[in-house]
């Protein structure tokens, strides 16, 4: 188990205790956090440290009303993420996420993202789950053009832009766009645009159905589903009822 520890802290190196253990549990090892805690302290493994609380999502004196996701396909918020490959030349992914399940849409990777470009990517969503009520953005121009609203209204789907310079207001985006950064684009070298595709789509679909979500009790927003061969037992899972004591 220490074994596979490593392996998972080697193989996601932002990823904490927590997450691990939760990691572990999913593959079949009878283990808590308190357990992996120790160990992973033993192991000289880093532990991230304490982050501030901070509040989310509340109305301030100035702010646009908030509308709470209630549901799947409720309200889903996008927004661009830039980077820069390793000749200079830059990089634009368009991301969608969902506010009530957290699971990231779409990652759309191109060296220009315009108004057409978020169209696109939203019709293909459109075909395969249908519309949500609301989406939520800021106020930049490739959001805000005549032909992404006219064509939006036309589906029946309304719009949510936040305040200028508050982006805070679409806070579940913003924090999507902090773990890409701080667990992907931060970490990796992209020499191509076809290289940056690639590694942003695996990211995208390991964050979807394998990474630990803390806000969703250590469970992934899209969780792979496995199924276990007829009388196969788990890594980790007691062979006796004696393992159980």
């Amino acid at each position: 188990m220490v074994k596979r520890m490593t392996e998972l802290a080697t193989e996601c190196g932002r990823y904490g205790y927590r997450r691990i253990t939760a990691l572990l549990q999913r593959e079949g090892w009878w283990v808590n956090h308190k357990r992996i805690e120790r160990l992973w302290r033993r192991e000289c493994l880093q532990v991230p440290h304490r982050q501030p609380q901070r509040g989310r999502l509340w109305l301030t004196d100035g702010s646009c009303l908030r509308r709470r996701a209630e549901h799947k396909d409720h309200v889903w918020s996008y927004d661009f993420v830039l980077d820069r490959t390793r000749d200079g030349q830059p990089v634009g992914t368009l991301v969608v996420v969902d506010e009530y399940t957290r699971e990231c849409l779409a990652a759309r990777v191109a060296r220009r993202l315009r108004s057409e470009d978020v169209i696109d990517p939203l019709a293909d969503l459109f075909v395969r789950r249908g519309t949500p009520e609301y989406l939520r953005s800021d106020n930049g121009s490739e959001f805000t053009a005549k032909a992404v609203r006219q064509w939006l209204e036309a589906l029946g789907v309304r719009t949510l832009y936040i305040a200028p310079g508050s982006p805070w207001e679409n806070g579940y985006v913003e924090s999507f766009i902090g773990k890409m950064r701080d667990e992907l684009l931060d970490r990796e070298i992209f020499y191509t645009l076809a290289e940056a595709k690639v590694l942003i789509e695996r990211w995208r679909r390991e964050y979807n159905q394998v990474r630990p979500h803390s806000s969703l009790g250590y469970r992934p927003p899209a969780p792979e589903t496995i199924e276990w061969p007829l009388g196969a037992t788990r890594p980790g899972m007691p062979t006796t009822m004696a393992g159980l004591t």
